[in-house]
């Protein structure tokens, strides 16, 4: 017979998302469990760096600022980019955001996966009310009157008044608790890998629309860049097989030289893309969070974003309800969670899908329209300051945490 445990929240899945929640409701003094098969590294090879990095916006900084994780993530290296710069390569449509248009001293930052999980795991460690469990495989969740029960890979029966699942694109249970997606393919895969180029990246983040989907240059604390470079599925796997040499060369020309030659590149991998939504967001004792409920295109890089403010919304109404005496599995707050986020949450979905479909439309009245477009938003202030504000996350009805207000 396994040993039983009880907690008022258990969330599964210790990435971002899941970790950043465990950590918000922690600081609360609720009772929670984060779950994941791995422990994180909290250690690496120095000049190493992730092949998966995010750039976190405002609202995420505000988030792990108020949570007391963002000073380790800075020490473990984080690296500012002040400008941004778009360009269709097929018209001369191009975009340009500075931060000195802002009140900041930055647009946002790109932080590795890894650094930000891990500074996240170091500040879980000292929080009493978290217990972190970091062997466990969910094998069936179950509803028992008003809790759920989650059975384990090694027979350890694990029972929480609120289960979110914080499990990925894929996530197993969300499947078990038989809530549906909806979405499609885009036939393209994200490539990944670090470049080293001739050229400084001057703190800017680079993005070039091609045929095959944009290409974007991340700039890094090493001087390296991160790319992510959107390309049909075939081509992705071609240049996966390539030499080092033979896709330096690939990458150059795709880039136009903005960044000169490109002389290194680190070990390449690449990732399906697809647009996907689950139809709800709760369940009986349940939520779903981050890729679990929504999968974007990251040509803005707001997947991890738009994850961080589920984090933030789902541990505030949640606080308020331990403050009210309400169990943290009352509908009432669910359908709360899930009216803030869903709604947020599609249309910056549709958005990324409908920019990706127009560039990669190749008639001529649609390039030119997307160009005209493009130059009229740059030559906007008010207009170019609103595109702006919505990509750092300043936007209205934000959860307190992304407003840098604690909410316990």
């Amino acid at each position: 017979m396994g040993i039983q445990e009880r907690f008022e929240v258990i969330i599964v899945g210790g990435g971002i998302v899941g970790a950043t929640t465990a950590c918000a409701l922690g600081h609360a003094g609720i009772n929670v469990a984060l779950m994941d098969i791995f422990n994180p590294k909290r250690q690496w090879e120095g000049g190493s760096v992730d092949l998966r990095v995010s750039a976190l916006t405002k609202a995420s900084q505000n988030i792990l600022e108020t949570l007391g994780v963002w000073d380790n993530i800075v020490q473990r290296g984080v690296c500012a980019y002040k400008d941004m710069r778009v360009w269709d390569a097929k018209a001369d449509g191009e975009l340009h955001f500075d931060c000195a248009d802002t009140r900041f001293n930055e647009l946002g930052h790109i932080v590795e996966n890894r650094v930000t999980v891990a500074s996240l795991w170091d500040k879980l460690e000292t929080l009493p009310s978290v217990t972190c469990i970091s062997d466990a495989k969910v094998l069936q969740i179950q509803t028992l009157g008003k809790k759920r029960r989650l059975m384990l890979e090694d027979g350890r029966s694990v029972d929480a008044d609120l289960v979110v699942a914080a499990d990925g694109r894929d996530s197993s249970l969300r499947s078990m608790v038989g809530i549906d997606v909806t979405g499609w393919p885009y036939h393209q895969d994200g490539l990944v890998a670090t470049i080293t180029t001739e050229k400084s990246h001057e703190f800017t983040a680079w993005q070039r629309f091609l045929d095959e989907g944009p290409l974007a240059f991340l700039p890094l604390r090493t001087g390296q860049c991160s790319i992510v470079w959107t390309l049909k599925t075939e081509t992705a796997k071609e240049y996966l097989q390539l030499s080092d040499a033979e896709f330096l060369e690939k990458l150059e020309s795709a880039s136009a030289g903005i960044l000169g030659r490109m002389l290194k590149t680190g070990a390449r991998a690449a990732f399906p893309l697809r647009f996907q939504y689950a139809n709800r967001y709760t369940d009986e004792n349940f939520a779903l969070m981050g890729d679990a409920a929504h999968a974007m295109h990251p040509l803005a890089g707001q997947g991890a974003n738009a994850g961080l403010l589920d984090a933030a919304a789902l541990a505030e109404v949640a606080i308020k309800a331990k403050q009210a005496g309400r169990p943290l599995s009352s509908t009432k707050f669910l359908r709360q969670y899930e009216r803030w986020r869903k709604g947020d949450n599609l249309l910056m979905m549709s958005s990324m899908d409908v920019i990706n479909k127009t560039f990669g439309a190749t008639a001529l009245p649609i390039v030119s329209l997307r160009s005209t477009g493009m130059n009229l938003v740059n030559n906007i202030p008010l207009v170019k300051s609103i595109f702006n504000d919505h990509a750092m996350g300043l936007r209205k009805d934000l959860p307190l945490l992304a407003r840098q207000q604690c909410c316990w």
